[in-house]
C-alpha cells in the first residue's frame, strides 16, 4: 500500500492531527489544505473539502493504527470528553502503564515511563486530577510526577540524543527503539514488584514491544491499544515522562545557555541555526535527534 484516500468531517480536523502529533512529523500548510503532516516515510494531507490523503512507503502498519484510532473516534463521537473517557478493560487490578515524551522533539532525549497501578492508586490518581499529559500545563505535570513518583512503583528510561542517534543508527527505525524503551521500563518496574499485566500506547506492531520483553516481561500479559492515555495507569506514565523530559530540557537549556524548543517547528528550525553557529554543526548530534527532516532545513 502506497496510498490511502478518505473523507472526513471537518469536525474531526482535531482528532486527524493529533494522531499525526504523535508521530515524528513536522507540520505545514499546502494550497487547500488545513495541514500537513511530513513522516519519515509518508506524508499526510487533510484538505479543505474533507479529503485526507496519506502517501509514501509500506503503509499498511500505518494505515491499520490509524483506522483503528478512527474507529474509536467514531464510536466515542466528536465530543474530547467522551474521547477521553473511553475505558480500556484490562483484566486484573494491579497492571503497568508505559508511555513516552519527546519522540516528536527534535532537541533533547526520548524518555519512556513505567508506573505500576493498583486500585487506591487508581482512586487516588483520577481525584488528583492525573490525565494524558498533553492535557496539562508544564507547571502542573512536575506537581503530579512527584505525587506519583512518590507513591507508585515506577521506571523512567532515559535516552539522551548523542546515544539515541546510535541506537536509531543501530535500530534504523524509531518503532523499535520505542519498543525497547518501552519493554525496558516493564522489566524495570517487575524487577521491583511482579505484575501479571502490561498496558501501553500503541504505536507500531504489536510484535515490537512484545519481542523486546526479556524473561520477566515475558510473562506479562501485554496490552496496546490506541490512544492508551485514556487508562490512568498509562497516563500517569505519561505525566511521569513528560516531567523527565522537561528537567532534561531545562539542563540543556542551562548548560547551552539558550532555549531548545519543543517540536519540529520552523522556530526549532532557527534554534538549530543559532546552536551550529555558536557551537558548529558537530555538536548537534549531543542536543539533537539527527535523522530528523529538520536538519535538511538547516
Amino acid at each position: 500500500m502506497n496510498i490511502y484516500v478518505n473523507t472526513f468531517s471537518l469536525q474531526l480536523e482535531k482528532k486527524l492531527k493529533d494522531f499525526f502529533s504523535k508521530k515524528n512529523v513536522i507540520f505545514s500548510v499546502i494550497p487547500h489544505s488545513f495541514w500537513r503532516a511530513a513522516g519519515e516515510n509518508f506524508s499526510a494531507v487533510f484538505y479543505l473539502s474533507g479529503k485526507f490523503v496519506i502517501q509514501g512507503k509500506n503503509l499498511s502498519s500505518l494505515v491499520s493504527e490509524f483506522e483503528q484510532y478512527m474507529n474509536i473516534v467514531s464510536k466515542s463521537g466528536t465530543s474530547s470528553e467522551k474521547f477521553d473517557n473511553e475505558e480500556i478493560n484490562i483484566p486484573v487490578d494491579e497492571y503497568i502503564g508505559t508511555d513516552e515524551s519527546g519522540k516528536g522533539d527534535f532537541f533533547g532525549p526520548l524518555v519512556t515511563a513505567g508506573v505500576l497501578i493498583t486500585p487506591a492508586l487508581k482512586d487516588k490518581f483520577l481525584n488528583l486530577g492525573i490525565k494524558d499529559s498533553k492535557k496539562l500545563d508544564d507547571k502542573k505535570i512536575i506537581k503530579l510526577s512527584a505525587h506519583i513518583k512518590n507513591s507508585a512503583v515506577y521506571s523512567i528510561v532515559t535516552i539522551m540524543p548523542e546515544k539515541y542517534n546510535k541506537l536509531y543508527d543501530s535500530f534504523k527505525n524509531l518503532n523499535k527503539m520505542l519498543a525497547w524503551g518501552h519493554a525496558r521500563v516493564i522489566e524495570n518496574i517487575l524487577e521491583k514488584k511482579f505484575c501479571s499485566c502490561a498496558l501501553s500506547d500503541k504505536f507500531g506492531d504489536e510484535s515490537l514491544i512484545q519481542n523486546s520483553l526479556m524473561k520477566l516481561g515475558s510473562k506479562v500479559n501485554l496490552i496496546q491499544k490506541v490512544r492508551a492515555e485514556s487508562d490512568v495507569a498509562v497516563a500517569a506514565a505519561s505525566v511521569v515522562a513528560r516531567a523527565e523530559l522537561i528537567r532534561r530540557k531545562d539542563e540543556m537549556n542551562k548548560e547551552y545557555g539558550m532555549v531548545f524548543p519543543f517540536g519540529a517547528s520552523s522556530i526549532v528550525v532557527d534554534a538549530a541555526k543559532a546552536f551550529r553557529d555558536k557551537f558548529g554543526a558537530e555538536k548537534l548530534n549531543k542536543v539533537a535527534k539527527v535523522h530528523f527532516k529538520t536538519m535538511k532545513m538547516l
